[in-house]
C-alpha cells in the first residue's frame, strides 16, 4: 500500500488512517503554511480536501498495487482560522460509480474545530476502480 507521494513531504502531510472508503490526513501547521495576514493559507486547506477526499477513494486491496484518480471538480468552503497545531481531514466516499467517485471532505483545528469542509468529484484511472487496484509500476492511463 502506497500511502506516500511527493506533495505531502512537500507540505508535511502524513496519512493518519486509510481504509476503503475513508482517509485522515493530518498536517502541523507551522509558518511555512501561513498567508500574508500570519494564519493557514486556504490553499493549504484546499489541498487537504483534495487529498483526503481522493485518498478515500483509492484505498488499495492487494499489497504492492496501487489506484490512482485525477480531480474532476473539487468545492469549498473556509469556516475557521487556524494560526498553529495540527490540523486533520477526514474525507469520505459519498457513492461511487465505475469510473466516477464522490467524496466528501471535513477538516478539523488543533481544538476538533471546523475550519474548513468540501466535496469533491474524482475520476479513477485505468483500472483503479476496482479494490485489487494495478501493479505500482503500471503505466498511467
Amino acid at each position: 500500500m502506497d500511502d506516500t507521494a511527493p506533495f505531502h513531504d512537500l507540505i508535511g502531510l502524513t496519512v493518519d488512517e486509510w481504509r476503503d472508503g475513508f482517509a485522515r490526513l493530518a498536517l502541523v501547521v507551522d509558518r511555512r503554511h501561513h498567508n500574508r495576514s500570519g494564519v493557514l493559507h486556504g490553499g493549504v486547506l484546499l489541498s487537504l480536501i483534495d487529498q483526503a477526499g481522493g485518498y478515500s477513494g483509492l484505498f488499495c486491496t492487494v499489497p504492492g498495487h496501487v489506484r490512482r484518480a485525477v480531480t474532476v471538480d473539487l468545492n469549498t468552503h473556509f469556516t475557521g482560522q487556524v494560526t498553529e497545531g495540527r490540523i486533520t481531514a477526514e474525507g469520505r466516499v459519498v457513492t461511487a460509480g465505475n469510473s466516477i467517485f464522490f467524496t466528501r471532505t471535513e477538516v478539523f483545528g488543533p481544538d476538533g474545530k471546523l475550519v474548513a469542509f468540501g466535496s469533491g468529484t474524482h475520476r479513477w484511472r485505468s483500472g483503479s476502480n476496482k479494490p485489487e487496484g494495478v501493479p505500482a509500476d503500471s503505466p498511467l492511463r
